[in-house]
């Protein structure tokens, strides 16, 4: 290694003894990744580190993602079997609506990742309470807004080109979402605080045990009471109040949160306009993404023979969502990795653990892209006995293998935007790719070409390789150590926040 790297062996010495590896710190990692060069040999010990805290925080994280987005997932299963129109009313209304809103909510919530993130790691807990509560507030004025949405799906859907029997089944469903819409207000933040303190395993239990009580509560209701449509959207309004309620319980009674939660403040309405615009970026970022994915299915709503394009291209998407929640659970993890890092001063374990936990993505996409090519006719089975609708999936499986293998990067690197506050430059980054490049191509290809749903979705393919490649650019370009100090002025203007708290108190 070099005799100039020998003052840093004693920090790292547990690298030569499997034994000792848990017991390494950020700041002995970050002085030995500073100095240059690093030996080959160390590079397994250091990776296994990084791996091991990637993925304490990212099984929770990923089981969290994954099961809060199963629960639409089955719900639409269970319409799917009530008939083709009703799966696409559904489909539609959580593509265009539910989709829309989710975005919204899941964006805004990202800020409080970011911010709460970097207090953690700078050890700064009395503010994350109150950045929680703010973004709580926040939302819950955003859902206020888009419940005129819900409300009038069908006007809305039908403006947009849907057929009226399609629009229809829609707006019943959408009806039916709108408790769920205020769920969304108050879980998403709550999730993301959890989540920047490494307390993951709690909310992993709770989405599982949410999972089981909805999948059979929806087959009482949709099946049992012959409740239908209505019966399954309110069940998966229920169903998100009821992970809502439990979240809020365990930050009320946990002690793990005695820290970070001092109790309600009125701090949380101080210094709204900066955490704005930050969650306004953040929205942006993120709905930029998702409604791109949900755009396309609207789109494939006005092709010729709209219920087979919607039904074939909804199914497919919803494996892709499966896939993405997946990978949103690993990109939470690495967000909260690299806030933490940031937050606590060391750029260098932030930089590690974005090459970390990149190269185990692309991985698993691979993985998953085999798996979707090899299983193409049993994953429609799932949703529909239609055999036009199943061939239909069947020919779009290969560019849903291409999507998932794109998934394995593009999440991630917005999760490390999100860490590190960057989500104003990624939401420019994502309008140019998807909306001004991507989306019309596909609907170029989709419109003006033989191939229909297939066009359009290599429009999506194409989009989403730009925003990869140019988001891969600015992470090899990124200056670390300048986002350590970008990381302590947000941290420090909350500090300010939280000293005027206190002087109120007093």
């Amino acid at each position: 290694m070099g005799s100039a790297s020998g003052e840093y062996e004693p920090l790292l010495l547990g690298l030569d003894s499997h034994s000792s590896i848990p017991d390494l710190s950020s700041v002995a990692v970050e002085e030995f990744l500073s100095h240059r060069p690093v030996a080959a040999r160390w590079w397994p010990r250091l990776v296994g580190w990084e791996s091991r805290l990637l993925w304490k925080l990212s099984g929770a994280s990923i089981a969290v993602s994954v099961f809060n987005c199963m629960l639409s997932f089955v719900t639409l299963m269970f319409t799917g079997h009530l008939g083709t129109l009703e799966l696409a009313g559904a489909s539609i209304a959580c593509v265009g609506i539910q989709g829309l809103a989710y975005g919204i909510m899941l964006g805004m919530a990202s800020a409080v990742q970011t911010v709460c993130g970097q207090a953690y790691g700078a050890k700064r807990y009395a503010s994350m309470g109150v950045i929680c509560q703010r973004a709580m507030v926040l939302h819950t004025g955003a859902a206020i807004l888009l419940t005129f949405l819900y409300w009038f799906s069908g006007d809305v859907l039908r403006a947009i080109g849907q057929a009226d029997d399609i629009a229809a089944q829609g707006q019943i469903f959408a009806r039916g979402l709108i408790l769920q819409l205020y769920a969304f207000a108050i879980t998403c933040p709550m999730q993301r605080y959890l989540q920047a303190q490494n307390i993951v395993n709690p909310l992993a239990y709770m989405s599982v045990a949410v999972f089981l009580i909805h999948t059979a509560l929806t087959y009482v209701v949709v099946y049992v009471l012959n409740y239908g449509l209505i019966g399954a959207a309110l069940t998966l309004s229920f169903s998100w109040w009821l992970l809502a309620v439990l979240s809020g319980l365990y930050i009320l009674l946990s002690p793990r949160c005695s820290e970070t939660w001092t109790g309600f403040s009125s701090a949380a309405f101080r210094g709204i306009w900066p955490y704005f615009k930050l969650t306004l970026a953040s929205a942006v970022m993120l709905c930029l993404e998702i409604w791109y994915n949900q755009g396309l299915v609207l789109i494939s709503g006005l092709l010729a023979n709209p219920t087979i394009s919607l039904d074939s291209i909804s199914i497919c998407m919803n494996y892709l969502n499966w896939d993405i929640e997946f990978m949103l659970g690993l990109a939470a993890a690495a967000s909260v990795r690299v806030s933490n890092e940031l937050g606590g001063g060391h750029p260098q374990v932030a930089k590690f653990s974005v090459f970390v936990v990149s190269g185990t993505s692309l991985l698993i996409s691979i993985i998953f892209s085999a798996i979707v090519l090899i299983l193409k006719t049993g994953l429609s089975k799932l949703f529909t006995s239609d055999a036009e609708v199943i061939e239909a999936v069947s020919n779009l499986t290969p560019l849903l293998a291409i999507s998932v293998f794109l998934n394995g990067i593009q999440p991630i690197l917005s999760g490390v935007a999100i860490g590190s506050g960057w989500q104003a430059v990624v939401a420019y980054v994502n309008l140019a790719a998807y909306y001004i490049i991507g989306l019309p191509i596909g609907c170029v290809l989709g419109f003006k070409t033989s191939l229909g749903v297939a066009g359009i979705w290599w429009g999506m393919i194409i989009g989403v390789l730009l925003q990869t490649v140019t988001l891969i650019i600015l992470t090899a370009r990124t200056n670390w150590s300048n986002e350590v100090l970008k990381a302590e002025e947000r941290l420090q203007t909350s500090a300010n926040e939280e000293a005027l708290r206190l002087e109120d108190h007093v």
